[in-house]
């Protein structure tokens, strides 16, 4: 019995030994999980801690470059802001620019626009011209081309005797004995020159000897733009003189040219009253003395009214008495006195007037009047009133004065500056060159 009590005494002492050890061990498994938790925890808050201090290492770079990035902008936008301050400075100083340009733009542009109207205006101006001279010059033209037709059709070669019939020709239309012997000279002289054959072909070359004879002489202006001007008109009576002065006026006064008038033929009847007409009619003021005065004392009361009212044109009628050349001269020539020496600054021109029915007693008129006074130029009336008007070439080939104007019919507005280009296309019906 002993042994079974210490048998299960020891038993249970080994079983107490064996939990106790069991215990401890279930004590240190615990302890040991719990260790193994507490590293799992802190290896798993190890591997948690990287990706945040990663994230939290790029979000600090973030925050670097954005306020980097934000200096950045600040400087960028501070240049842009310069920038915008210095184009926008730029801009209103084009402004300005432009605004003070702009009245000088809008006047060129107005300028340009009138000088293009004017342009249109004067193409058709022209034309009128032209129209105007054909039809004047057709008595002439009927005259002097149908007789050099004429003998070109009789002829079927260029021989002495078709140059002969040219001569004739050229006589009958005025053009005056010296004119023509001088004109075939220079006919031959081209068509040996040229090997002209054919008859027909020598139509051309007399208008191209005519046009050269009409544009030798020098032609000065009649008035000089920017300074005054003194017209001294002469002729015999009964040319036109008076009518051309009026006519005259009225173109100047178109021209918005200031004109006054001087009536310094103070000798023949009517004179005065009917230059006073034209002066009405072109509202011209008119600087008159009773009849039978002093004409020089005319001339002189013109140019102070002229001064006075800072005139761009004055014309001064004269008289024409060429049966009294002695008076006529002294007349002339007191005139001339005056006007150098109240007037010196003036461009002076001196106008003879001519009458183209006359033909060529024109020329011993402006021979007579050569000798009291400077002849400038010529005006050469009544055109259309005659079949003499080849008169004009042999005036001025033989007189060496151009002339400046022709009239081509009765209206206000038939006195036309002469074009010689245009005068020998009109006298042998072809277009102007």
């Amino acid at each position: 019995m002993a042994f079974f009590k210490k048998f299960f005494k020891k038993k249970e002492e080994v079983h107490k030994t064996k939990e106790h050890d069991t215990k401890q061990v279930e004590a240190k498994e615990e302890s040991l999980q719990e260790e193994t938790s507490i590293a799992e925890e802190e290896k798993q808050n190890i591997i948690l801690s990287e990706p945040i201090m990663e994230l939290q290492e790029a979000e600090q770079e973030k925050e670097y470059q954005v306020e980097h990035q934000e200096v950045e902008h600040v400087e960028e936008s501070a240049e842009f802001n310069d920038l915008v301050e210095e184009t926008a400075h730029e801009l209103e100083e084009q402004s300005e620019t432009v605004t003070e340009l702009q009245p000088a733009v809008e006047e060129t542009a107005i300028n340009e626009e009138t000088q293009a109207e004017e342009v249109m205006k004067e193409e058709p101006k022209k034309k009128g011209l032209f129209s105007k001279l054909f039809s004047g010059l057709t008595k002439t033209r009927d005259n002097f081309l149908g007789a050099v037709d004429d003998v070109l059709r009789g002829f079927k070669k260029i021989d002495e005797e078709l140059y002969e019939e040219l001569e004739e020709a050229l006589i009958m239309a005025d053009f005056g004995v010296d004119t023509t012997l001088n004109m075939m000279e220079r006919l031959r002289a081209l068509v040996k020159e040229r090997k002209i054959t054919e008859p027909s072909e020598l139509k051309n070359t007399l208008q191209e000897i005519i046009t050269d004879i009409l544009t030798a002489q020098e032609n000065t202006p009649l008035i000089v733009e920017g300074k005054p001007n003194v017209i001294l008109v002469i002729g015999v009576n009964g040319v036109g003189k008076t009518t051309t002065i009026g006519k005259l006026a009225h173109q100047f006064k178109e021209q918005n040219k200031n004109v006054v008038l001087a009536a310094a033929d103070t000798f023949r009847a009517a004179a005065i009253e009917q230059l006073q007409i034209w002066a009405d009619r072109s509202q011209t003021p008119l600087i008159k003395h009773e009849e039978g005065s002093d004409p020089a004392a005319v001339v002189f009361d013109g140019i102070k009214a002229a001064k006075a009212r800072k005139s761009d044109v004055l014309i001064c009628d004269t008289a024409g008495r060429l049966q009294n050349k002695t008076n006529l001269m002294k007349e002339l020539e007191k005139m001339g006195r005056i006007i150098e020496r109240e007037y010196p600054e003036a461009h002076k021109e001196v106008l003879i007037v001519l009458d183209a029915t006359t033909g060529q007693n024109a020329l011993s008129q402006v021979k007579v009047f050569k000798e009291v006074a400077k002849v400038d130029g010529i005006v050469l009336t009544k055109l259309d009133g005659t079949a003499k008007g080849g008169a004009v070439v042999g005036i001025c080939e033989s007189l060496k004065v151009p002339v400046k104007y022709i009239g081509v019919g009765e209206k206000i507005d038939d006195l036309q500056p002469f074009d010689p280009e245009a005068f020998a296309a009109a006298l042998f019906n072809t277009e102007k060159k």
